[in-house]
Formats: structure tokens, C-alpha cells, sequence
């Protein structure tokens, strides 16, 4: 039995991240060490930090990351990838070039046995008005066909700018701290849901760039799994065990 892994919020390209090309190369090896070993790797969003594919053009780069997913997809491993709220503007090239499996939306599936509920977490219980605004405004057809008219030297850089200032704005770059049970807006939203859902075993996330790992009951479990910037964090399934690990370059334990 091969197993599976998942990972988040690489923000891949970004203005903020100094060391942007090591962070790639990092992320590379990683799939690389995994490729023999894996079922399926889900990519849980935010895997670029801007993303907007044109009729006839896609952002430049990211050659290194997009040929090993291809090279994954090729030997049979599905790769599925979740659009966050940095990487909406998906309209096929990923699935077209690169064999990928996408979401736009979060994905309740059954993997050995266990129910898990996978999403990049945005806009999930988030009471940020403000955030939702935006949120809505990125989502909407008309605004997007509006942005699509623009040359993409000047969309993709008003499209960096704003990631990076997204980032920027946040001390040293990143996301606040776990805020309590009673406080954090993924945990509130999962434990509602857990309602009327009460046959899911895990639920996974990404978005909020935090390690959490998180029993809700004696069935359910939450995991929010850090970032591909700092922490180099990402989940692996084997069919029994879920666990939440960091990637260390040279070991061979995945």
C-alpha cells in the first residue's frame, strides 16, 4: 500500500520570500524523494503566490515544480491540486499540461477506509468582512473577464504587488499565531460542521500557515498543516497512520 501526502501554501514566485529558489528546488526534492512511494499528493492551494492563466499565456517560471508534477502524473501518481485564494484563476492549463486533478472547492473523499474533508480553508468560518469582500470580488466571472483583458505585464504585476503586500502587512511576513480552540475560525467552522457530518474522520487544511493537529471528538480530527515558506511541514497517510512531519533533506523516512 503506497501512500498518500498533502501539502500546502508554498507561495511559489513571491516578492516577499527572499530565498524564493531554493524554497522551489526544496519543495522539488521533496516530490522527488516521494514519487515511488506515493498514491496521491494533494496540493492544498496557495501553491503559487499569484496565478492567473490567460487564452494563450500563463505566469513564466515555476519550470522546476510544474515538470515534477507532470513527471508525478506521468508515472501514474494523481496529483490534486485545490485552488486557495492566491491561485482562483485556474481555467485548465494545470490539468491540460500537467495531468493534475483540480478543486475549486472542498473535497469530502474516502481514502483507505477513512472519510477526509480536504480544503485550503479560505473563507471557511472566516469573519473578516473585509476578507470576504475581496474574496467575492476574486471569485466573480465579470471581474475576472475584466482582469483577463488586461496585457499580463501589467496584471501580473499588479497581481505580485498585491500578494506580496498581502504578506507584508503581517509581522515578519507571517501568519498570527494559533488563536485557542474558542478563537481560530477553522476549528469554529469544523466543529459546526461536525454536526451534521459526523462520519468524517479528518479534516485537513491549509491557508493559515500554522501546525495544528487537533481531536474534536473521538472520531474526528483536524489538522492544519503549516507552510512550504518556513516550516516545510506536510501530512502523510499509509492507510493506518496520519502524521504531521517536516521535511528534512537526507532523511528517508517519508
Amino acid at each position: 500500500m503506497k501512500n498518500v501526502y498533502i501539502i500546502s501554501d508554498a507561495h511559489l514566485g513571491s516578492w516577499a520570500i527572499p530565498h524564493q529558489r531554493m524554497q522551489e528546488r526544496r519543495l522539488v526534492r521533496f516530490l522527488d524523494d516521494i514519487k515511488h512511494k506515493a498514491a496521491a499528493v494533494y496540493l492544498l492551494g496557495d501553491m503559487f503566490d499569484f496565478w492567473y492563466e490567460w487564452k494563450y499565456a500563463v505566469p513564466k517560471g515555476y519550470t522546476r515544480f510544474l515538470g515534477k508534477i507532470s513527471e508525478l502524473t506521468d508515472m501514474g501518481v494523481e496529483v490534486h491540486y485545490f485552488t486557495g485564494n492566491h491561485d482562483i484563476w485556474m481555467y485548465g492549463y494545470l490539468e491540460q499540461e500537467c495531468g493534475v486533478i483540480l478543486h475549486k472547492q472542498p473535497l469530502t473523499t474516502e481514502i483507505y477506509g477513512k472519510v477526509f474533508l480536504m480544503a485550503h480553508g479560505d473563507g471557511l468560518g472566516d469573519p473578516d468582512k473585509k476578507f470576504k469582500f475581496i474574496r467575492s470580488m476574486f471569485h466573480n466571472r465579470a471581474c475576472q473577464h475584466l482582469f483577463s483583458m488586461l496585457h499580463p505585464r501589467w496584471s501580473m504585476w499588479f497581481g505580485q504587488t498585491w500578494a506580496k503586500h498581502s504578506r507584508m502587512k503581517r509581522a515578519d511576513g507571517k501568519e498570527p499565531p494559533y488563536m485557542g480552540e474558542d478563537k481560530e475560525f477553522l476549528v469554529l467552522y469544523t466543529k459546526e460542521y461536525i454536526k451534521t457530518h459526523p462520519d468524517i474522520d479528518y479534516f485537513i487544511y491549509g491557508h493559515r500557515h500554522i501546525e495544528l493537529d487537533l481531536m474534536l471528538s473521538r472520531k474526528s480530527r483536524m489538522m492544519i498543516i503549516g507552510d512550504w515558506i518556513w516550516q516545510f511541514t506536510y501530512v502523510v497517510f499509509d492507510g493506518e497512520h496520519l502524521l504531521l512531519e517536516e521535511y528534512v533533506e537526507g532523511e528517508s523516512k517519508l
